[in-house]
């Protein structure tokens, strides 16, 4: 399993969906190796909770991870993971290759080349769908082109959502039968906070009324900026309110400039990273979680802040409208309407017996649907169907040559 983070390194959702899944994976029997990049004081290789994990150390020259140099650092990255990778291969035999994400497309298809495997390919997001369908430059056009080449190279392509299945499966120009439908899991149990780091977590936000909540990436396919556009209507309507918005990202100094812009800084507090331990008695504190995406492959903080006891309001837009039922569930609202948002949040502070049904539904509907060792066999289930498949795949792959890659230029997901 390649991977460009793994615990300690967590960025999003990413790295402990392919946390949970290895770990799933090992607890039912299987062999499993991830290879992923090197976390300062982390060790170069380990066995944790069943898991064989390969870190690989960084070479010079050092790039920075920001996107002016993400193509030239992805390069440099996929150097030494492919070395790490296949030095993994010489003391384990290994029936297929599974790619989480553009970032390892190189070593993925280096390694399935190299050892004759399989190679099956998760898809979390794509580029296009970051950005509301368009590629608005080189960079872009680039990172759409390797998505492109891993969904074309890989025998099967797994994806956490219905919604996520029709934008690959377009983008990428993937037949039907060659996408699988797998959802993201959660751990419930690691998200119950103790009554007593919920009640510290009231007084470390110094919540005199209702608490409304935010996790994830700063960056603006989230949405938060609509969060904090809605923030004086609720304030007005529920007095004593405060809204903590906790993650780090490029869009918080604009945010935090919205902030103070409506004159709201009293009531909105900028947490940045929340580790582990912290981010489920923040979640259980709260009156509401707001997750307000733009474009949102899955949710997984939905099924998180659910799991942590929270009621949820969400946008009704990707994988959020699978996950949450209207009403039911939680409440949801249009995305980019700040004031749907507003009257979504409002439902929930102002009738808290209605909130506590809907987050009792939520829980049970985790329960029955997201749990870890179902999804572990269904990826089971979808490497088998790759490695059956995998003969016939290669002789078409090896009678074929390679198109080349043309991006149109315009809204790819109109």
């Amino acid at each position: 399993m390649l991977s460009w983070e793994y615990p300690p390194v967590v960025v999003g959702g990413l790295g402990r969906h392919v946390h949970a899944l290895a770990t799933s994976l090992a607890q039912i029997g299987h062999q499993v190796t991830v290879v992923t990049r090197h976390a300062p004081g982390a060790p170069l290789e380990e066995f944790s909770q069943g898991v064989r994990i390969v870190r690989a150390p960084e070479d010079p020259p050092l790039f920075p991870l920001s996107t002016p140099t993400l193509l030239a650092w992805t390069m440099a990255f996929n150097h030494t993971l492919t070395r790490a990778a296949l030095r993994a291969a010489e003391t384990y035999t290994f029936d297929v290759v599974h790619a989480h994400d553009w970032l390892v497309t190189h070593t993925a298809v280096t390694l399935a080349e190299h050892l004759d495997l399989p190679l099956v390919a998760t898809i979390h997001a794509t580029e296009a769908g970051r950005h509301q369908g368009w590629l608005p430059d080189d960079l872009n056009r680039s990172i759409h082109s390797v998505e492109y080449w891993l969904g074309k190279r890989a025998g099967k392509v797994l994806v956490c959502s219905e919604y996520m299945k029709w934008e690959v499966s377009r983008l990428l120009e993937l037949p039907d039968d060659k996408v699988d439908v797998i959802p993201n899991g959660v751990d419930s149990k690691a998200w119950r906070a103790t009554a007593t780091a919920v009640r510290k977590a009231r007084e470390r936000f110094e919540a005199k009324g209702p608490l409304v909540g935010f996790a994830g990436r700063l960056v603006y396919e989230k949405g938060v900026q609509d969060l904090v556009d809605a923030v004086p209507q609720l304030r007005a309507e529920h007095p004593g309110l405060k809204v903590v918005i906790a993650g780090d990202g490029p869009y918080k100094e604009e945010l935090q400039e919205a902030v103070r812009r409506h004159r709201i800084t009293s009531t909105v507090a900028f947490t940045g990273f929340l580790s582990e331990r912290e981010l489920p008695a923040m979640l259980a504190a709260t009156s509401a979680t707001v997750v307000p995406s733009l474009y949102e492959p899955f949710g997984m903080v939905a099924l998180e802040a659910a799991s942590a006891g929270a009621p949820l309001a969400v946008a009704s837009t990707g994988g959020l409208a699978e996950i949450v039922e209207p009403g039911v569930t939680g409440m949801t609202f249009p995305h980019s309407d700040p004031g749907a948002l507003a009257d979504a949040v409002g439902t929930l502070l102002a009738e808290p017996k209605l909130a506590k049904e809907m987050t009792k539904r939520a829980s049970a509907m985790i329960a029955e649907r997201y749990g870890w060792q179902g999804i572990a066999e269904k990826v089971v289930a979808a490497y088998g169907e790759a490695i059956r498949a995998e003969p016939a795949h290669r002789a078409a792959r090896l009678g074929e040559p390679r198109e080349p890659i043309v991006v149109p230029d315009g809204n790819l997901l109109r």
